[in-house]
């Protein structure tokens, strides 16, 4: 069977900026069937987290989705689940990926996680979807989240929740309508 892990991270901001983990959600995908499996699902909170979180420059998730700066002062510490989530990555032999991989794995990596990764799906997305380019630039736009979504799925209404897991099951699909299209090389 080919099962890859589709992996979406909620942050309270920029990793350069300090931002950290506060969501993490992990979905099996089946690429024969397009069946999507729930892996993991966890609100979490690092050492660091604290009130400065929730303001500005940070704390933009809790003012775009459900995800409370309570919820994350209420969860479990991440690094007593990291080796859970290493079991999961490492029951997906042939990987895992993100929808804006380079963004989501590189928090994870650098929390100690090891990863075979797999192309990014947003990246993989792009030239099928081809958006005009941003203004001073040449190359397609990068689609977010519910651009992919309404360039596959234009019948199936999506609003992006920004929470982990749910993302994370929308992005599997939108990695099965790749593959099927020969667009996700495994």
């Amino acid at each position: 069977m080919k099962n890859i892990a589709i992996v979406d991270i909620e942050t309270s901001g920029f990793q350069n900026q300090g931002g950290l983990i506060v969501e993490i959600g992990i979905v099996g995908l089946n690429l024969e069937t397009g069946e999507v499996t729930d892996e993991f699902d966890a609100i979490v909170k690092e050492d660091s987290f604290g009130e400065k979180h929730s303001k500005d420059p940070y704390g933009w998730v809790f003012q775009n989705s459900d995800l409370t700066y309570n919820d994350v002062l209420q969860s479990n510490n991440l690094t007593s689940m990291l080796s859970e989530i290493q079991e999961i990555f490492n029951k997906y032999s042939l990987g895992a990926t993100a929808f804006n991989k380079q963004f989501d794995f590189g928090f994870l990596k650098s929390r100690g996680l090891q990863i075979k990764e797999l192309p990014c799906i947003m990246l993989s997305a792009t030239p099928v979807i081809n958006l005009p380019p941003n203004p001073g630039f040449r190359d397609a736009k990068w689609p977010k989240v519910e651009e992919a979504w309404e360039h596959f799925f234009p019948n199936i209404k999506y609003e992006e929740a920004h929470r982990a897991l749910d993302d994370a099951k929308h992005e599997a699909l939108i990695a099965h309508e790749l593959y099927k299209r020969g667009k996700f090389a495994v």
